[in-house]
């Protein structure tokens, strides 16, 4: 849907070094923004999440305001809480959950 939020992150590559910038759909929590890792349900991770596990912080923009943050994987109960908001604003991330054996990761993006 085109009033889907969405933000820019920018990573490293982890192997070629260079700077990659991914649009992503994002959700809001307690100060930071939040980020699923799905690549459609495929079976690995995508990219920008390994990126972002070899170098955690990073730059965003979100609208015309650019923020350095970064990056952490949720775990327990607030990932189950966060996975529910963003399966409100993006409900094909269920969909892409049932399509892999993998436990999609759900990234908190703090404002450093």
């Amino acid at each position: 849907p085109k009033d889907t939020p969405t933000l820019l992150l920018t990573t490293r590559g982890r192997r070629t070094g260079r700077i990659l910038t991914m649009p992503l759909i994002y959700g809001e929590a307690g100060g930071a923004y939040v980020v699923i890792a799905s690549k459609g349900g495929a079976p690995a991770h995508p990219g920008w999440f390994h990126n972002l596990s070899a170098e955690p912080n990073v730059d965003i923009q979100v609208g015309a305001e650019k923020l350095a943050v970064t990056a952490r994987v949720a775990e327990g109960e607030e990932r189950a809480r966060l996975w529910g908001q963003m399966a409100e604003i993006y409900p094909p991330y269920l969909e892409y959950q049932e399509k892999t054996d993998r436990v999609i990761p759900v990234v908190v993006l703090e404002p450093r």
